[in-house]
This record gives structure tokens, C-alpha cells and sequence, in this order.
């Protein structure tokens, strides 16, 4: 990972809205029947920059009609970290471990863009059990220019955060639990390299789907992925192969 990755294409960003809008009503139409049982352990989904719980209320409705407890994170619209960013992901830690701290079972952690830093971030620093943190479409170079987020970033939190290089070297180092991390090459708001993860230890995957980045908490292929993932026993992880989806998903690709 380095400064060289560029952002993605303004052809890319442009057709976003009309991208996710052919994936939300694809969503729709999905079959959840043929998804495996949920075993109602808490799922907490952590919205992207600019989003709230009514944007990734597909990915809860479909967590929750699978039988998990699935909550967004109670914050409200994500406008970005403020102050000290180690103090105020701490604060927010701290907020989940109080609101699911005593199920034995677990806790499975989503974000989705900067939402998955939150959820890479708090997994490393809870004391109960993290089942398995999954990230769609997240950058985790801390790099603002490889993503089309500056602007909006800047919109709401006043100015870009100031990183400094031992806290960006941290946001690549993955959570010690298993990691799945969803990218698309089509994405047109982050570039897809940036959200890789290095094999830091055995438990980490790079999946990647065809999506635009505003469509990944709907799009057929990521549900798809995410039902597998979250079937799965504790203490049991295994990797993630096409043939165990148990629906075709819409724009799948070979798993990296």
C-alpha cells in the first residue's frame, strides 16, 4: 500500500447514484429463503461518511430477516471522527462493549467505507468476544487522496484528519479475529486497492465483487457473501469460496 494508488475515475464517480439504484432494486428482488438460518448473535453495522441508519438499512433488514440481532451503531449520521481519534473511537468501543458486552455468543462487527475503520478499530480494543469484522468498500491506507471523499469530509468535519504515520501504520494492521474485507475494482469513490489487507495472520480474506461503492450494503453479491459469513460456528472460521453460496449473486468475482 503507498501514496501511489490513485483515486478512482470521475467516469467512475458519475455513475455511481445509477449503479446503486440497479443494485438496491436487484436486492429487492433476492430470494432470502435460501440463505441459511441465523443463530441471532448481535451483528453491529457501522454506517459509511455521510450515512446513517436508514442508508444501511437494507443490510440490516436482510441481517435481521436471516434471524440475527442486527443494530446499527447509535450514532446517527457519521460525520467523521473529531478530536483525538484514539479517544474518540476508545468512546465508541466503549458504547458497543456496554450495549452487547454480556452475550456469551459474540458479536460479528460490519462497516461499510469508513465505518469498517471503526469496526477494525474497536474490534482491537473490546473485551468481549469479536466473532469475525467484515468491511465493504473500506480504505484502510489513511491516505484522503484515494478516495472522492475530501471534499464531503471536509464539508462535515470542518478539515481532513491529521494522521500521523505510526496511527496510519495501525489502520493497516488487521483486527486479531477473522477479517473479511469486500472490495469492488468498479468502486468509483474509493480505489479498491487501498482497501486490501495483507496477511497479517490466517484469518483474512480480500473478496472481491462488481459494485459501485454507494450500492455495497445492497448489492446482491455482498448480502450473499455476508449471510455465509455470518452462518458460520465460532472458533470455526474457514475462507469464503463461490461454491458455498447457496443463491447466484449478482456481479460475484473469484475471491482473491
Amino acid at each position: 500500500m503507498n501514496s501511489a494508488i490513485l483515486s478512482p475515475s470521475w467516469t467512475l464517480l458519475g455513475i455511481e447514484p445509477f449503479r446503486a439504484a440497479f443494485e438496491y432494486a436487484s436486492c429487492r428482488l433476492m430470494d432470502h429463503s435460501r440463505f441459511e438460518a441465523g443463530d441471532g448473535h448481535p451483528v453491529v453495522v457501522f454506517p459509511g461518511l455521510a450515512a446513517d441508519a436508514q442508508t444501511v438499512s437494507p443490510l440490516l433488514e436482510f441481517c435481521r430477516r436471516l434471524g440475527y440481532d442486527a443494530r446499527d451503531w447509535g450514532r446517527g449520521l457519521n460525520t467523521g471522527p473529531s478530536g483525538d481519534i484514539d479517544a474518540w473511537i476508545d468512546a465508541l468501543a466503549d458504547e458497543v462493549e456496554a450495549r452487547y458486552g454480556d452475550h456469551e455468543g459474540g458479536i460479528t462487527l460490519i462497516g461499510w467505507s469508513l465505518g469498517g475503520i471503526y469496526a477494525r478499530e474497536i474490534a482491537k480494543r473490546m473485551s468481549v468476544p469479536i466473532r469475525q469484522v467484515i468491511t465493504i468498500g473500506t480504505p484502510i491506507t489513511g491516505e484522503a487522496a484515494q478516495t472522492n471523499v475530501s471534499l464531503l469530509y471536509r464539508l462535515l468535519s470542518g478539515a481532513l484528519p491529521v494522521l500521523e504515520p505510526g496511527f496510519k501504520q495501525r489502520l493497516m494492521t488487521a483486527p486479531p479475529q477473522p477479517l473479511t474485507a469486500i472490495h469492488s475494482r468498479s468502486d468509483g469513490v474509493v480505489a479498491w486497492e487501498a482497501c486490501l489487507q495483507p496477511a497479517d495472520h490466517d484469518s483474512i480474506e480480500n473478496v472481491e465483487v462488481d459494485s459501485s461503492h454507494c450500492g455495497l450494503c445492497w448489492n446482491p453479491a455482498v448480502l450473499g457473501i455476508i449471510a455465509d459469513r455470518l452462518a458460520q460456528a465460532p472458533e470455526a472460521w474457514m475462507p469464503w469460496q463461490a461454491a458455498s453460496m447457496k443463491v447466484p449473486a449478482l456481479g460475484l468475482q473469484t475471491p482473491q
